[in-house]
């Protein structure tokens, strides 16, 4: 007999039947609970969203790529740069450094005399074999005084040469090399020679090439007479009037630049003499210089630096020759000056006789007096000085 409704219901047997009420939502397990089989179930956390790199951080990261890139770059020049200069080095004998008056101060902060000999033994006027140093010039760097001074020495100035009497002071690089340049130069001027730089114009340039050309500013119009022609026909070299340079700012190749340092006489103007072509290898030298220290130079730095320093000689250290970048870099006033005197005639020889204005051209290289131009009637060949790039006696 069925007994009256009880107040609360009784489940039979959840565990079997499957019917036990889940305190939990249907779907999910408590954490720890375990599966049938005895092990814990995987539990699922939440993903964290990805942070993206705010622009403070970017910028970070360029910087520190771009150092990273600087260092490499830099490590790389100064071994390409050191590895040249090595060789430059080499190219120097004992005698010519024994000859150097030595110099163990820093090039950044101290005077220095630094003697350039320019040569050009593969010139067309039948003067290969020639050792005569065609162009010489005494650089003067004044770091104190943001200053640089160049003193052009004409190759014909008949000077003594320690041991062998008077004689053309370019004949002293072929009697006894670079050596004997140094002391025949030095017992001239009473200047110390503290470093020595011997350039090949005829490698040159390829230099020249390699660095892009170069800009000149050519000081006047210059048709040269007939050499090194351009064509294969005798006949067209007959019509062929000779090399023509406008006046003014060039960009030349190192064919137009070897060209225009070797040119011995100007149709457009007799006048010129054997000292105005030395002033044209000089723009060319100085011109080159401008050029290696250019920003576009030292971008390739890393793959050419070993190639700029091929046509020199020098005792000059990699180091010293990065100091001497920074000095000309930092010179505010630039010196133009010229040894000279009167042009004569000695054993049927063409020299150049000095005159006593020589000494007070030393005392302005030096810094001992103001610079003064050639004085007025002392000819092609007069000595003095000149603040600026502008040449002598223009």
């Amino acid at each position: 007999m069925a007994g009256p409704d009880k107040p609360y219901r009784v489940y039979k047997s959840g565990r079997t039947l499957g019917r036990v009420p889940l305190r939990s939502k249907p779907g999910s397990r408590p954490r720890g609970s375990r599966d049938g089989d005895g092990r814990k179930p995987e539990t699922t956390r939440p993903k964290r969203p990805r942070r993206r790199w705010g622009w403070g951080r970017r910028i970070g990261v360029g910087l520190a790529v771009v150092v990273l890139l600087v260092v490499v770059w830099g490590v790389l020049s100064v071994l390409s740069f050191r590895g040249g200069v090595a060789k430059a080095n080499k190219r120097v004998g004992f005698a010519t450094k024994a000859a150097l008056n030595n110099q163990d101060s820093l090039l950044l902060s101290n005077p220095s005399d630094i003697l350039l000999l320019g040569t050009d033994h593969a010139n067309s006027d039948a003067r290969a074999n020639d050792q005569h140093s065609d162009s010489i010039m005494l650089v003067r760097t004044d770091p104190s005084h943001h200053r640089i001074a160049y003193l052009s020495i004409p190759r014909d100035l008949r000077v003594e040469i320690p041991g062998h009497g008077e004689s053309k002071i370019n004949s002293a690089f072929q009697i006894g090399g670079p050596s004997l340049a140094i002391r025949a130069v030095r017992h001239f001027t009473g200047l110390p020679i503290n470093h020595v730089v011997a350039v090949d114009f005829s490698s040159f340039q390829q230099l020249i090439d390699d660095v892009g050309g170069i800009t000149v500013d050519v000081p006047a119009p210059i048709l040269s007479n007939r050499f090194d022609c351009p064509y294969a026909s005798a006949a067209r070299c007959a019509r062929w009037p000779g090399w023509r340079f406008r006046k003014g700012l060039q960009h030349m190749d190192g064919h137009r630049a070897l060209i225009y340092s070797r040119i011995r006489e100007n149709r457009l103007n007799p006048a010129e003499s054997d000292v105005t072509r030395a002033e044209r290898q000089q723009h060319i030298v100085q011109a080159t210089l401008r050029k290696l220290a250019s920003f576009s130079t030292l971008v390739k730095a890393p793959f050419d630096a070993g190639k700029y320093v091929r046509p020199i000689a020098t005792d000059l250290s990699a180091w010293q020759l990065v100091q001497l970048g920074w000095v000309y870099k930092r010179a505010g006033r630039v010196l133009h000056c010229r040894l000279g005197g009167s042009a004569s005639s000695v054993g049927g020889e063409s020299v150049i006789v000095p005159t006593q204005e020589n000494f007070a051209v030393v005392h302005m290289v030096t810094g001992q007096s103001a610079p003064q131009p050639p004085p007025p009637g002392s000819g092609p060949y007069g000595p003095g000085c000149v603040v600026g790039n502008r040449s002598i006696g223009r």
